[in-house]
């Protein structure tokens, strides 16, 4: 075993781009695709935006900047170093608990985000067979519910994902994860920007696009908005969930841990709003609904291109580019539990991914069922499907918690002369991140957690209606 954590720690990312690609993968998402444009356009616009990007620099970045100089001073896999730190700091070995939340909530996601990213294959197929020509909304809108309503049919799909994510995770950090991300995301970028250009010259509706995304009304924006985008600043950065710990990891000790992660900050936001900037434009172009939810990406959008000239290869170029962004997030969720198995057991890499992925696929099949055999009220968790539970349970929950403890540990607990040899900033701003992670973001957090969890339950107890 000391011999595998010894290969764990000597392993390092060949350059510091390497790991803003491979940091930007885990962050870049479907939430990016389609969540950040529609919450952006309900909750007020321009206003909305300027209020996230406030949240990413309070919240995001030095949450990020923290979990990244814990993986790197661990040098192991998160539950490991997490323990390491906790012991070298002087305290409760409870904190190693963290590392165990970390890889419980990536577990959690990526069983439900591998039956969701199956979808975007079976759509890429269909959309460069042709499979969609010539169908109304109302038929394209049906496709889509035969889909969901065929276990055998999601199984597929949620296999074959879960397989192209062991075979990039088996194959270790420079010739897995390293050369993925290399192609991924360089793929990804361009082909988003392919879709962007189509939409500013095919769609007609380019500028409504724009003012739909940044138009500025204050006056709508709502204190439900602001929640949203502190929630949405933490989530989409793929904080709390030790992913990021656990690239860390690998991070070379002269790469700067401010200027890596503020990249990773900038490169996701910049792809949320390249998202919303190519969606909305044929969203609009067909008179449909922006707010569709799922339903823009898989239903409204497919109707969208198949009306469009050219759209059919567009349009399969679109969901090929959703399935690579799922696939660059899920290695992330991955990452973090089979190092420390290899750590931990005695076997390698291949059979701890094995192993894992297994593990994942057969709980994911609860999703699968979500949406048909296990559909119905007999089967719901808390009046919600296992979908729902288990998507609730991350997002408001152990996501929220995990960033929370990484914020305090930081901020708190590790000597700070580690943590300030480890960000290697000016004093000043090195202050200024610790004010963020000791104060400002664990009272985020707290209120994120408390108005998504807490709020509307104590309500209902209480017999109050409204807000």
């Amino acid at each position: 075993m000391a011999e595998q954590q010894a290969a764990l720690t000597a392993q390092t990312w060949t350059h510091r781009w390497t790991f803003v690609l491979a940091a930007a993968g885990s962050a870049i998402g479907l939430g990016n695709l389609w969540k950040f444009p529609y919450i952006t356009g309900v909750n007020g616009g321009g206003a909305f935006v300027l209020v996230y990007l406030i949240c990413i620099a309070v919240i995001g970045l030095p949450i990020m900047m923290a979990e990244t100089a814990l993986g790197r001073h661990g040098r192991h896999s998160p539950i490991v170093s997490m323990r390491e730190l906790a012991r070298e700091s002087g305290v409760s070995k409870w904190w190693g608990a963290v590392g165990w939340l970390g890889a419980l909530t990536g577990f959690l996601i990526l069983s439900f985000y591998s039956v969701v990213a199956g979808w975007a294959i079976d759509y890429t197929l269909q959309m460069f067979s042709g499979t969609f020509q010539g169908m109304s909304a109302a038929e394209i809108g049906s496709n889509f519910d035969s889909m969901l309503a065929n276990p055998v049919q999601l199984t597929l799909w949620h296999s074959i994902f879960m397989l192209l994510t062991g075979l990039v995770i088996a194959r270790g950090v420079h010739k897995g994860l390293e050369s993925g991300v290399r192609v991924m995301m360089p793929a990804l970028m361009a082909l988003l920007l392919v879709v962007l250009i189509y939409s500013a010259t095919s769609s007609g509706h380019f500028m409504e696009g724009l003012s739909f995304l940044f138009s500025f009304h204050p006056e709508d924006l709502s204190w439900d908005a602001v929640l949203a985008a502190m929630g949405h600043a933490f989530f989409t950065l793929s904080l709390g969930m030790c992913a990021i710990m656990a690239y860390g990891a690998y991070m070379p000790k002269k790469a700067s841990i401010a200027r890596t992660a503020s990249s990773v900050v900038l490169l996701d936001t910049a792809i949320a709003l390249m998202a919303g900037m190519a969606i909305f434009p044929l969203v609009f172009a067909n008179g449909m609904e922006p707010g569709a939810g799922p339903g823009l990406l898989f239903v409204t959008l497919t109707s969208a291109f198949v009306s469009l000239p050219g759209g059919q290869m567009i349009g399969g170029l679109f969901f090929l580019l959703v399935v690579l962004a799922a696939l660059s997030s899920a290695i992330s969720l991955v990452e973090p539990t089979v190092a420390w198995v290899v750590e931990r057991f005695s076997i390698g890499r291949a059979a701890a991914t094995v192993a894992y992925c297994i593990l994942v696929w057969l709980f994911g099949l609860g999703t699968v069922f979500s949406f048909n055999e296990w559909s119905g009220e007999s089967a719901q968790l808390f009046g919600m499907t296992f979908f729902e539970f288990i998507d609730y349970l991350t997002a408001n929950i152990t996501l929220p918690l995990g960033g929370l403890l990484i914020a305090v540990f930081a901020g708190w607990t590790m000597k700070r002369s580690h943590i300030y040899k480890e960000l290697n900033i000016p004093l000043g701003a090195f202050n200024l991140w610790r004010a963020m992670c000791r104060v400002v973001a664990p009272i985020c957090v707290l209120t994120i957690f408390y108005f998504s969890t807490i709020e509307e339950p104590l309500m209902e107890l209480l017999g109050i209606t409204g807000k």
